[in-house]
């Protein structure tokens, strides 16, 4: 049986700000949600690759030797000579909430090298980023991609980290992502992302997608099929939200790893919201999206305790 997820999309550098006497400093952290998410599947136990791109730059190169520190069962970071390493620069709040300024204008994310055969041949789950979608050769390579993928049976996720900013405006992202929404199997989306495309479009055109909702704080919901369920998430002392719904659908993902869709139960699925709820509560406790991820034993340690 396989047992893979091939994480597909951007990695970059987040630049995380604080300001200190006046002036703003950016401590620079390996991100880009796929990325977080790979490295956060590996860590709660799954079997992992990644494919992305970065520049041949100080920041590419930086990552890729972070990369390769993640211990990933194989890795696909093509290094692009004639493009800049993308950057995120994040402001984080009072409360660990953060806003996010990409500086991301034909950069290396959105020219993904095309994975081997070999790599999709053996993934049972294909798990795809959303920002290359700014860019039809960004589409063109997700269909592309997924239709590659569809060949092996691997069950398609896709997360809508809906950055409109990167759009011309908000009606073109829309239009662009319900090209590929309809193609996925796992779906998730934040709670202001389904007041993006709106109650209605999720249950009926996604009604036979498994779609995952975070609700930050108050914990998360899923829906499949005319069937839905909702766990509350664990408190923690929370100091940045960066990467918390990248751990969390990491915790999904590994759960799902080598399971029929089809053959889920309620109890099942509800299982596993706790269980994602305990690895994105539990990655806000310091700065970053992959410094502090949880490892499996902390994990189970709390998912056990509220069982």
């Amino acid at each position: 049986m396989r047992k893979l997820i091939v994480c597909v999309g951007e990695i970059l550098a987040d630049m995380i700000g604080e300001e200190k006497n006046g002036s703003m400093f950016y401590e620079q952290k390996a991100g880009g949600a796929p990325f977080n998410v790979a490295c956060a599947a590996k860590n709660f136990g799954a079997q992992v690759e990644f494919v992305g791109s970065v520049g041949d730059d100080i920041i590419g190169r930086s990552l890729i030797s972070f990369a390769e520190s993640r211990g990933f069962d194989g890795r696909y970071i093509f290094k692009n000579p004639k493009k800049n390493t993308t950057l995120a620069f994040v402001s984080i709040d009072k409360t660990g909430e953060r806003s996010f300024c990409f500086f991301r204008k034909n950069t290396a994310d959105a020219f993904i090298v095309e994975p081997p055969e070999k790599l999709l041949k053996n993934a049972d789950i294909a798990h795809i980023g959303s920002l290359m979608l700014s860019e039809e050769r960004g589409v063109r390579f997700v269909e592309r991609l997924i239709g590659r993928a569809r060949k092996y049976s691997a069950k398609i996720s896709f997360d809508v980290n809906f950055r409109s900013d990167i759009f011309k405006d908000e009606e073109e992202a829309v239009k662009i992502y319900k090209r590929i929404l309809p193609l996925a199997d796992i779906i998730k989306f934040s709670e202001d992302e389904t007041a993006v495309f709106g109650k209605e479009y999720i249950e009926r055109a996604l009604e036979d997608k498994l779609v995952f909702i975070t609700l930050g704080s108050k914990g998360s919901r899923w829906r499949y099929k005319n069937r839905s369920g909702f766990a509350p998430s664990v408190k923690v002392d929370c100091v940045d939200t960066t990467g918390a719904g990248d751990a969390f659908y990491a915790g999904v993902l590994s759960r799902l790893d080598n399971k029929d869709l089809s053959k889920l139960t309620d109890d099942e699925l509800n299982g596993i919201l706790r269980f994602a709820n305990v690895c994105g509560a539990l990655n806000t406790r310091g700065r970053g999206a992959i410094d502090c991820l949880p490892s499996i034993r902390e994990v189970e340690s709390v998912y056990n305790d509220i069982k």
